[in-house]
């Protein structure tokens, strides 16, 4: 192939040299016809030769020119040696462009601890209930606990700041501030007055032993037992719910039904809520998703009727636990305190000593309103426990302090979300320590 380029290339070099001499025969014949005209070549500076394009190429440069465009280089101008020097010599010119080692050690730490968190996520948000540590288990509910009193800490724990912040003295004023953040976290005025006077009687020195005494006096309320108590649990138990309309009640029985169920023991609902409209509907419901036994009667129904028959129905069932709802009755209608009333005497007609438990539930976003239910239903049923719902979404949590310290009645449960599970028996220290 080599041979056949050069021989078409010398025969085109030998046509361009045939082709400028009879050019340059018919210059000479003009040049003697017009001795005006100068040469062509005199256009061109003095110092400028003409090139010379009619060089007849030799061997020499034919090879020269083969060389060239095959890239051939004789074997004899190759030096490895030579050549070797010369990439080491690249290598270390692109080396002054990368990055010192120790970077690259450090960037390559951090992509690794990504990668690590990253991997620890997913096995965190993937593991199954029972692959979960013990640790997290244990401590699971008190984070929900606490981040679902979250309104409420910061409007306590704000307010403790501001209040303390730069004070080191234990002074009156100090102790009026004091008062107002308790009475304006609904906590309620005589209560309020009631941990002022303990605190000072204290004659605390600083603010951390202050904050100590204030949590053991809150603790001292909150973990105030009931009168009554109770040695032994008759079967079937009666527990009366009540409430007004809206405070989570028919959902708090479901939630109870269901905790008691997996418990191992076989429930029995009562719809006495005979007037709301689908109120009975909707405690099937739940007493399907709780395996509950449920009574119910038809709308309009007599309320104390139904309870009447849930309690004769789980006895001759064999139940451990009867759940009986109740219409929400307002707290200032006389004659609806007084259906409650019936509804009462009518369980204890068949069974003695029954209901066994009256629980109230209140909502804790109403506030002192909350307070003023459970006086007036106290009065009317007397009360052996408090259900506190919706805790999740007010700030003004304090409200169970005032409400356990004025009535002296128990707090059992806390509801802090929509889940099953998010209606809890009360852990008093368990909520100070989330609280404060």
């Amino acid at each position: 192939m080599a041979l056949k380029w050069l021989k078409k290339n010398k025969d085109k070099s030998n046509q361009r040299n045939k082709k400028k001499a009879e050019e340059m025969a018919e210059i000479e014949e003009l040049d003697a016809l017009e001795p005006e005209f100068e040469e062509q070549n005199a256009l061109r500076p003095a110092d400028e030769e003409p090139e010379d394009e009619d060089e007849e190429l030799t061997d020499e440069m034919i090879e020269k020119m083969l060389e060239d465009e095959l890239g051939i280089a004789a074997e004899d101008d190759f030096d490895a040696e030579t050549a070797a020097d010369d990439i080491e010599v690249l290598k270390a010119d692109d080396a002054d462009e990368v990055p010192e080692v120790h970077d690259a050690v450090e960037v390559s730490e951090v992509a690794d601890a990504v990668e690590t968190l990253d991997a620890d996520a997913v096995m965190e948000d993937t593991a199954p209930p029972d692959d979960i540590p013990k640790e997290k288990k244990k401590d699971g509910y008190f984070n929900r606990l606490r981040g679902r009193l979250l309104k409420s800490r910061k409007s306590l724990s704000g307010g403790f700041d501001s209040i303390f912040t730069g004070k080191t003295k234990i002074d009156d004023e100090l102790l009026e501030e004091l008062e107002e953040l308790l009475i304006t976290s609904d906590i309620g005025v005589q209560t309020s007055i009631e941990l002022i006077e303990r605190i000072a009687k204290a004659k605390v020195k600083d603010v951390d032993q202050l904050k100590a005494v204030l949590k053991e006096e809150v603790l001292s309320i909150l973990a105030a037992e009931s009168d009554e108590s109770r040695t032994e649990i008759t079967k079937p138990h009666i527990i009366l719910v009540i409430g007004v309309n809206g405070v989570g009640k028919t959902t708090t029985i479901g939630k109870l039904a269901a905790s008691a169920h997996a418990s191992g023991q076989k429930v029995l609902i009562g719809a006495a809520d005979t007037f709301r409209a689908a109120a009975v509907e909707q405690l099937g419901i739940w007493a399907e998703r709780a395996n509950a036994e449920f009574v119910r009667h038809k709308e309009n129904a007599d309320p104390a009727a139904v309870a009447f028959d849930a309690v004769a129905a789980a006895s001759a069932r064999g139940c451990d636990l009867v759940l009986i709802d109740t219409a929400g009755r307002l707290h200032t209608k006389v004659n609806l305190m007084e259906e409650l009333k019936k509804i009462k005497r009518t369980v204890a007609k068949q069974m003695e000593g029954a209901p066994h438990e009256t629980l109230l539930v209140l909502d804790a976003t109403t506030g002192q309103n909350a307070m003023s239910q459970a006086k007036m239903f106290n009065e009317a049923l007397d009360i052996s426990g408090l259900v506190l719902t919706k805790l999740d979404g007010t700030a003004k949590g304090g409200i169970v302090i005032g409400i356990c310290s004025e009535l002296n009645i128990p707090l059992q449960y806390i509801g802090i979300g929509e889940q099953i599970d998010d209606l809890r028996p009360f852990d008093a220290e368990q909520f100070i320590e989330a609280l404060f």
